[in-house]
């Protein structure tokens, strides 16, 4: 087992499946023509775009003119966002978000706070949950859109989306959710969530990376932020990337169908553990204990630094983090971790965990010898744990 890797990074992207790979690969060859083509290339090209957005569609409970292809989660969210912020400009200029939202969402409110609109971001409590009385009282006149993630990438916390959607119609409020981490993880149903945009992500359910999607309700308006084509009904220009679609389109349509027996077992594995590394002293689990993504665990290890932790793991063959990826090159601890009230410390020896479909019993065994060997190691070299050690002595 030591020569074998391990993957549990799960949440920052997941492998191509066989079967999407085979579905994608004559577009990348043979299949090559542009979809905007009239020719017979083209028309082929044009069917497996149509074909892919019906897929993307019938997933989450959709029709498929209401499915807009992108890059990425990160592009749909700064569309949804962006583009309702523009559209609806003359009738206010405040947007809700909260604390803990990936960056993608984080840095575009940023954006648009430098360009005149003002945002308020929502805290949550210690297990990074959102209280709907919050999202309440801070709806004002002005407010255009309020954009709050369906399960947060770091510590797995599900929010309750459909009753902070019931809010925000309630006011006439537009309401987007990234939905990057849910979709073909968990059930989602747009008009059981009641959202008006919702953002997914191929590479986070064994697709593609580089393609993704924003779902547009029905009566949703909102402005472009490209220029250059008419492509997708011209919101997104530009040539579409027809191999990405294919294999978002095969790759959703596979987990969707596969979702109940998946997550069973994935839940059972997260589940043991939650229970062993949870046991291990002055260790605490991040997150809702029962509100979260059925393969996410993210704990924090005291007198621990997550860098050191995450080297000394992967040189033991398994693949972790210690937040978001996009982050991973931060020094800084994590947002959504503070947020939650964590601190500094306790925040920098975080270890996130997140499980897919092909992890097995046997490599959480592994897991679970070789956690405990490295956090002993590296506190014998903790001054911080020499010192409760001495205080207690």
């Amino acid at each position: 087992m030591m020569n074998k890797r391990i993957y549990l990074d799960h949440g920052a992207t997941t492998p191509i499946r066989s079967e999407v790979f085979e579905e994608m690969t004559p577009y990348l060859q043979g299949n090559f023509g542009n979809p905007s083509s009239i020719h017979s290339f083209g028309r082929d090209a044009r069917k497996a775009v149509e074909d892919a957005r019906e897929q993307v569609g019938q997933a989450i409970g959709a029709y498929s003119d209401e499915i807009l292809f992108t890059s990425g989660g990160t592009e749909a969210d700064n569309l949804a966002i962006q583009g309702v912020a523009e559209k609806l400009k003359d009738k206010g200029k405040h947007i809700i978000t909260s604390q803990i939202e990936h960056h993608a969402v984080l840095d575009t409110c940023e954006a648009m706070e430098k360009k005149g609109y003002e945002v308020t971001y929502l805290p949550v409590d210690n297990n990074g949950l959102l209280d709907p009385n919050n999202l309440k009282e801070a709806i004002r006149k002005d407010t255009i859109l309020i954009t709050i993630m369906h399960a947060n990438n770091e510590v797995g916390t599900i929010q309750p989306i459909a009753e902070l959607a019931k809010i925000a119609k309630e006011h006439d409020i537009v309401f987007h959710s990234d939905a990057v981490q849910t979709v073909g993880s968990i059930p989602v149903n747009v008009d059981e969530l009641a959202v008006d945009l919702l953002s997914l992500s191929a590479h986070k359910m064994y697709g593609p990376k580089g393609i993704g999607a924003l779902y547009i309700r029905k009566g949703t308006k909102l402005d472009k932020i490209f220029h250059g084509g008419a492509q997708e009904r011209k919101i997104r220009p530009g040539t579409e990337n027809v191999a990405g679609i294919v294999g978002l389109g095969k790759a959703i349509s596979l987990a969707v169908s596969e979702l109940e027996l998946k997550s069973k077992k994935i839940t059972a594995l997260r589940d043991r553990l939650i229970k062993e590394l949870t046991s291990i002293e002055d260790t605490q689990l991040n997150g809702h204990p029962e509100k979260r993504l059925p393969g996410n665990v993210n704990v924090s290890f005291e007198y621990i630094e997550g860098e050191s932790l995450l080297l000394n793991l992967d040189m033991k063959g398994i693949a972790a983090s210690s937040g978001s990826a996009c982050t991973s090159g931060s020094l800084d601890p994590s947002h959504v971790l503070m947020a939650m009230g964590l601190s500094h410390q306790t925040a920098h020896g975080s270890l996130r965990l997140t499980l897919g479909k092909d992890n097995t019993e046997e490599e959480i065994e592994y897991v679970l010898e070789a956690i405990p060997e490295v956090i002993n190691r590296l506190r014998e070299m903790s001054s911080l744990w020499k010192g409760k050690e001495a205080n207690y002595s």
